[in-house]
């Protein structure tokens, strides 16, 4: 090779590297005005760039069980993992990703309100695990941590492990949950958890293929990004602008239950559910959003390598 074409190939490189700053300084941007509490602008931010974000992860899944499904899982085109007390009168739907910051502000926020709703059988809710940053950024994180999750509800303890892995989700920069002995490190503060059975669930990707068509169907679902919540079908980003509170959804469930008998409790959740750390956490993202000092259901978090969070139907 000439010298005069390795320093064009160099040239090119640099440029696409200085492309990929300039990408990154944006959707830097983009994310402080979702700590902001900025909805509306977070939407105009992420929009249309979450739907090719999923389908650019699209593909095989790496693992040879396409046919796996965990246990309760509802199957079909958008699969699903209950949690809850089955006969409860409200359904939080949510789709989202593990490496999702956004996802992890909404879920340590609003979670001690929605076990205290699931509890007491007045909700269910019925998660879709994407890959969204796996397929914008690279990486493995999304979809080895939500493969760990299903594992974990095979054990029963989905809920304790989901809490967990938002609880330790790395920074946005590192794809820590690629690491599957992470992962299996972090099922050790759910007690009961790491079992052989679960282990190798985790090692050999068994629902890697679930995953994907989860992942697949929220690219098809028109959805703008993750966390899509919604509430009985009604997108909670469309409420009070998207400044939605625990409080306010506490009362969207009553209001939505009146008349209606609360379903059977569910499960007892065994395991060390993090409270203490989480509520922590969440308290300071109700600090950090200007409207009135509570949190609002972040509907989007355009990272730099997700690029596209909001629930917008048109995951």
């Amino acid at each position: 090779m000439s010298q005069k074409n390795h320093e064009g190939k160099r040239t090119a490189r640099e440029r696409l590297q200085e492309q990929r700053e300039k990408e990154r300084a944006r959707a830097r941007r983009g994310r402080q005005a979702v700590v902001a509490g900025s909805v509306v602008v977070v939407l105009a931010v992420a929009g249309g760039i979450a739907v090719w974000a999923t389908s650019a992860g699209s593909g095989k899944s790496g693992s040879d069980n396409e046919t796996a499904r965990p246990k309760q899982a509802s199957g079909g085109s958008s699969p699903a993992i209950p949690v809850g007390a089955a006969g409860a009168p409200s359904t939080l739907t949510v789709w989202e990703d593990f490496r999702c910051p956004a996802c992890q502000q909404f879920e340590t926020g609003f979670r001690p309100a929605i076990h205290e709703l699931q509890d007491s059988g007045q909700l269910k809710n019925e998660y879709h695990l994407v890959t969204i940053i796996d397929g914008n950024a690279g990486g493995k994180g999304s979809r080895n941590a939500a493969n760990a999750a299903l594992c974990a509800q095979d054990a029963g303890k989905f809920r304790d492990y989901h809490d967990v892995l938002y609880s330790h989700q790395p920074p946005e920069e590192e794809d820590k949950f690629a690491d599957k002995q992470y992962l299996l490190q972090l099922a050790g503060k759910v007690k009961g958890l790491v079992t052989p059975a679960f282990t190798r669930c985790v090692n050999d990707g068994r629902y890697d293929h679930f995953v994907q068509k989860s992942t697949d169907a929220f690219a098809k679902s028109g959805y703008r990004g993750t966390p899509t919540v919604l509430l009985n079908g009604k997108d909670l980003s469309k409420e009070k602008g998207g400044r939605l509170t625990p409080a306010d959804l506490k009362k969207m469930v009553q209001d939505a239950n009146k008349g209606k008998q609360p379903g059977k409790s569910a499960s007892p959740h065994t395991g060390a559910s993090p409270h203490p750390t989480t509520s922590t956490r969440g308290r300071q993202a109700v600090r950090s959003t200007p409207s009135r000092g509570e949190q609002a259901v972040p509907g989007a978090s355009p990272r730099e390598k997700q690029h596209g969070t909001s629930a917008a139907p048109g995951n």
